[in-house]
């Protein structure tokens, strides 16, 4: 990018008698090779006032500004080594190394017309120069990556971009295409290296308004709101018209208002307006990841007030989607499993908030969930009687009777082979219900989440024949006899 020592002026300047036409124009020379000295040791902050005093001296010399420029572009100051060099030609019309560094300071500012048309004048003046072939390289690898990058950054495609930008990068160190590829970071969501960017660019120009708007971004999607505004803020007082800021700006305040809104009426009850509010935040900005996560928790919670499990479910998901480390959204969606008996899933999101924060109520609910599958996983004898969980005695008693009588085998004699079968395993399953339900003991370990295999051992041991006799056996359990008579299948039964 920069000028090497060769393509410095070094020759004396002399007139044609070799006399020295001024005192004026001896010490600019004396000064010039002081700076040229300098230079050759790479002291170009040093050598820049020797340049300066030979350009006050002799202020219609090209080769002093071009000199300088040469300096400025070792500290990768391209601003001034852009304005020398345009003097240097200014004074100079056919002076062809201004225009190479006009070409070189160009493509570094990411001017790429100003580049090209100072290449297209170092052609034309000396077409053989083969010295700015580097730079019309770089000239089209740039115009290629930024046409890509363009058409990326309109699908948002941002780490294409980046990709892009890095490429352009590995050309010139320019802070247009740094800046954008700090932006994308910034969508992607990769705020500490947005950041790093912006604050470097920062430390050397402070009133670099894109990079304060890079800032302000970052900021942002880290719902750190407040300090968001005052960096847009900041923006628009050092550039009236920075498009993104003002639409940004505009974004996070009606973010923060609709959210805010929401919050308000959730708080009043008015679930279902809340709703609605959450809903219309979500749609303002899709990139704030940080804001939108905590949105869908909102709405989530919403829907488990209104008994909407599945959206709250699926509103959790999107919440944990955008921050995986979001731990009231997986602890609500765990209990919306709870709630909807999908207990392998509850479990499997209360593990996950145990490994996040190791708290006492966490392993409860953990325990809980893991009971709670265990019993999932037998037989729902309360299911099978067809009665509540807080049952009297009297009526699993009265279900059973009900159940046992329609389900047992001799009323099905006449039915199909599947059909038997399929009674006769409801006539079982009767039996081990009433058998562990009627039993206090047994029924307190049932309820209690006894393990499994201890429960079907509790009820292989039950004979659902024995059962049937014995409860019709006791007093008030009914007499019967199945023989040819008015019920379906010659069934008929009399209570005593």
């Amino acid at each position: 990018m920069a000028d090497t020592v060769n393509e410095l002026d070094m020759d004396v300047t002399e007139n044609v008698d070799g006399i020295i036409t001024s005192n004026g124009e001896e010490l600019a020379e004396l000064k010039k090779e002081s700076g040229n000295q300098l230079y050759k040791t790479k002291k170009y902050q040093q050598a820049i006032p020797f340049y300066t005093e030979a350009i006050e001296l002799c202020p219609d010399s090209p080769a002093y500004y071009g000199n300088r420029s040469a300096c400025y572009m070792m500290l990768h100051q391209y601003k001034d080594a852009l304005e020398d060099a345009r003097k240097s030609v200014a004074l100079d019309t056919s002076f062809v190394k201004g225009y190479i560094r006009i070409a070189k300071c160009s493509l570094a500012l990411g001017d790429l017309t100003a580049a090209d048309n100072a290449i297209t004048t170092v052609k034309e003046l000396n077409p053989g120069n083969t010295s700015i072939l580097p730079e019309i390289q770089k000239l089209e690898v740039i115009r290629r990556f930024e046409e890509e990058g363009n058409k990326a950054y309109q699908k948002q495609d941002y780490r294409k971009v980046v990709f892009c930008m890095d490429r352009i990068l590995e050309q010139v160190p320019c802070t247009r295409f740094k800046l954008k590829k700090a932006e994308c970071l910034a969508f992607l969501g990769r705020y500490q290296e947005a950041q790093e960017i912006a604050n470097d660019i920062l430390h050397v120009d402070k009133q670099n308004a894109d990079a304060v708007y890079v800032r302000g971004m970052c900021l942002y999607y880290q719902d750190n709101v407040e300090r968001a505004f005052s960096h847009f803020q900041h923006v628009l007082r050092l550039a009236p018209d920075h498009q993104k800021a003002m639409d940004i700006y505009k974004r996070a305040k009606a973010l923060k208002q609709k959210k805010e809104e929401g919050n308000e009426v959730f708080k009043a009850g008015r679930f279902n307006e809340a709703y609605n509010l959450y809903t219309d935040a979500l749609k303002i900005d899709p990139h704030n990841k940080s804001t939108n996560a905590k949105l869908y928790f909102n709405r989530a919670t919403v829907c488990s007030k209104l008994g909407r499990l599945n959206e709250a479910v699926a509103d959790c998901s999107s919440a944990l989607e955008l921050d995986e480390n979001y731990l009231k959204a997986l602890l609500r969606r765990a209990k919306c499993y709870m709630d909807l008996n999908d207990f392998e899933e509850a479990v499997r999101d209360y593990e996950k908030a145990l490994k996040m924060d190791k708290s006492r109520e966490n392993k409860r609910l953990l325990q809980e969930a893991k009971l709670a599958l265990k019993k999932s996983k037998r037989k729902d004898y309360y299911k099978i009687l067809g009665v509540d969980k807080n049952a009297s005695t009297d009526e699993i008693k009265k279900a059973y009777r009900k159940r046992a009588l329609v389900h047992h085998p001799d009323r099905h004699a006449n039915a199909s082979d599947g059909e038997k079968k399929e009674q006769e395993k409801k006539f079982k399953e009767v039996g081990e219900a009433y058998g562990i339900l009627s039993d206090p003991k047994k029924r307190a370990r049932y309820d209690n989440g006894q393990d499994l295999e201890d429960m079907e051992g509790m009820a292989s041991d039950i004979d659902p024949n024995n059962v049937f006799q014995a409860f019709f056996a006791e007093p008030g359990g009914g007499q019967f006899n199945f023989t040819s008579g008015s019920f379906p299948g010659g069934f008929t039964f009399q209570f005593g």
